[in-house]
């Protein structure tokens, strides 16, 4: 007996561009504000940097093989910002473009659906010069940039997603300071968050206009947040960061403003002069489907103040694992989450079209004498929160696809190449590509458009 998801379902797996591409300085791409954060001494683990990655930018034919081998029926992928733009804005570079447009049509003619992505964190350097997310004039920029991408590929791409994760780019990227561009500012990073979902919402008119019928979706890193304790204070840092992570960016969206507690947060620690009559009208543009990531729940307890660096600010919030079970990230596992988010999106915010645009887990990947590489931890992983995406599904909610993060092991961000999230091992002095037993597996759940159900 089989688990079997609606006819339609959509099986896919995502990459991004800075991640994978490589090719940092070849067909005119300009710097990226990770190329110089990773190549900034102590930023980045090992000292790694993007430059090669996966190689994508010279793989990709091979890597479309390896799709098109595994059956998936989608692949979503950002398009790097300095390689189409280098200086963030004015000329374009066509030879970017055209790499792009290699991409898509090579994905096309295996049968599979391109998920095009606008921006997974690489602001050309230029941008942030000028102030980054931290400017205004930076969601402009953005628009323009998505209107050269949409005239260039709209004819053959359906799904458009302005931003990844923009909690990322603001609260480690402006806040923590983990992540490039590595500012620490507890105001300005709630002044970033504001202009990246500015951004998102100017560009999404731009992208309905022209031919075909695009789908636009924005994709959020959504977390179920719960209080360490019942204690009033542990409660308090549990709506705080709930505010932060979710509700800052759903209500605005969804909703077209700010909760009045969400707002007040802000005012209490960057003031409100940033948000001007009008935008959250523009935010609250809407969309078709909105992604969801999701790789982890979050228990939090209050902390001591602080005036250190935080992705919280005005929290002092302490993340408590349960630690029974994690991945090589330290992350825990608990499938239950997942399920929990959608459910929420679902009740909370009616109407609202998911889909899970990434989801997946790092282990210590290694291959065995004969060159195969095992990882029965990422199956279970990936079994449970596919199982929970059914349950979700089985219970109302509108959910329309499942990326799978990743298809290749990749440059992860601050942790370089110590972390392995792929399905796909990647041998990165050689660039060896050798498919993990998950990629097995996850082959299997394509091809039968479900999961085995043991209990029945």
């Amino acid at each position: 007996m089989e688990l079997t998801f609606p006819t339609g379902f959509v099986w896919g797996a995502a990459t991004a561009a800075y991640q994978v591409e490589g090719g940092a300085r070849d067909g005119g791409r300009g710097p990226s504000i990770w190329d110089t954060f990773a190549h900034t001494p102590g930023k980045v683990r090992n000292g790694d940097t993007g430059d090669t990655a996966a190689d994508h930018y010279h793989r990709w034919a091979e890597d479309l093989e390896l799709m098109a081998g595994l059956g998936l029926k989608g692949y979503r992928f950002s398009v790097a910002w300095p390689r189409v733009q280098p200086a963030g804005s004015g000329a374009v570079n066509q030879q970017g473009l055209d790499f792009y447009q290699r991409l898509v049509d090579g994905l096309l003619e295996h049968g599979i659906a391109p998920a095009l992505t606008l921006y997974h964190w690489d602001l050309p350097q230029p941008l942030q010069d000028a102030g980054g997310w931290q400017s205004r004039d930076t969601a402009e920029r953005f628009v323009e940039y998505a209107g050269i991408v949409r005239a260039a590929l709209g004819d053959r791409v359906s799904m458009w997603t302005t931003l990844n994760e923009p909690w990322v780019s603001a609260f480690l990227g402006y806040g923590l300071g983990n992540h490039a561009p590595g500012v620490a500012d507890r105001a300005g990073s709630l002044v970033a968050a504001h202009h990246l979902l500015l951004a998102h919402g100017l560009a999404v008119p731009v992208l309905r206009a022209g031919p075909g019928t695009p789908q636009v979706s924005i994709t959020l890193n959504l977390y179920p947040v719960s209080p360490a304790t019942d204690s009033a204070a542990d409660q308090e840092t549990a709506r705080r960061v709930d505010g932060l992570q979710n509700r800052i960016f759903l209500d605005p969206l969804l909703r077209g403003r700010y909760a009045d507690d969400v707002r007040a947060d802000i005012d209490e620690v960057a003031g409100l002069g940033h948000v001007r009559d009008g935008d959250e009208a523009a935010i609250g543009a809407p969309i078709d489907v909105l992604g969801v990531n999701y790789y982890t729940p979050m228990t939090v307890r209050a902390g001591p103040p602080s005036d250190a660096p935080t992705q919280y600010p005005g929290a002092d919030a302490v993340t408590v694992l349960d630690g029974s079970r994690v991945t090589a990230m330290g992350w825990d596992v608990d499938a239950r989450g997942l399920h929990a988010v959608l459910t929420r999106v679902h009740r909370e915010y009616p109407g609202t079209a998911l889909v899970i645009t990434e989801n997946g887990a790092a282990f210590d990947d290694y291959g065995d004498p004969e060159g195969e590489v095992n990882d029965p931890e990422r199956i279970r992983y990936l079994d449970e929160h596919v199982r929970a995406a059914h349950q979700a599904i089985a219970e109302g909610v509108d959910l329309r696809g499942y990326y799978l993060w990743s298809l290749l092991d990749n440059f992860e961000w601050a942790e370089g190449y110590a972390k392995r999230f792929g399905i796909v091992f990647v041998d990165f002095p050689t660039q060896r590509r050798i498919p993990k037993d998950s990629a097995a597996w996850y082959a299997g759940v394509i091809a039968r458009n479900g999961l085995v159900d043991p209990d029945l």
